[in-house]
């Protein structure tokens, strides 16, 4: 399978969820809220806001945010390229408001951030981590691969001794390829 490019262009325009939310690049303002999301969604990891707030300055065009109709964040995922795999969107965490969960938003911003990055970038394979019994993760990345015509591998990436807080459970790495659009 090879990895169809839309046009760049068509891009620009914010799309939309099937919730109606609008989906946009997030800007360093969006920092707090994504902050707010995942410290909600009591299941990622809570970074400083500080990091929020750079990553949506230096990560904006591999990343995504779902606004309501006032334009307030409802849901987002941060990703990057890696470095020494350029095909390869690397999705670090996604969250959704919990009013809109259930309702599309988190394979929507998956879908709008990974044709945006596939037109720009030319990534072809997406990976994530998620720990194990995280099912609503597993879902959505599992169906995220339907979707897209990839297949799904699983191997341990940090095993939980690893972490210095010996609290953390593994992460298992899911590398989902070769993705379709």
């Amino acid at each position: 399978m090879t990895t169809a490019h839309a046009d760049p262009a068509s891009l620009r325009t914010p799309l939309r969820s099937p919730s109606g939310l609008r989906l946009d690049r997030p800007g360093p303002e969006d920092g707090p809220a994504l902050w707010r999301l995942a410290r909600e969604a009591k299941t990622l990891d809570v970074n400083s806001v500080y990091s929020y707030l750079l990553w949506c300055r230096d990560f904006a065009g591999t990343s995504a945010v779902a606004r309501d109709r006032t334009g307030r964040v409802m849901g987002f995922v941060t990703g990057y390229v890696r470095p020494d795999a350029p095909g390869t969107l690397f999705i670090w965490q996604i969250a959704v408001d919990e009013s809109v969960r259930g309702l599309g938003v988190g394979g929507a911003l998956l879908d709008g951030l990974s044709l945006r990055v596939a037109t720009e970038h030319g990534i072809d394979r997406l990976e994530t981590t998620i720990t194990p019994g995280n099912s609503a993760s597993e879902r959505l990345f599992t169906s995220y691969a339907e979707r897209h015509g990839a297949r799904v591998t699983r191997e341990t990436l940090f095993p939980a001794d690893r972490f210095a807080d010996c609290r953390h459970e593994s992460e298992v790495l899911h590398r989902i390829a070769p993705l379709s659009f």
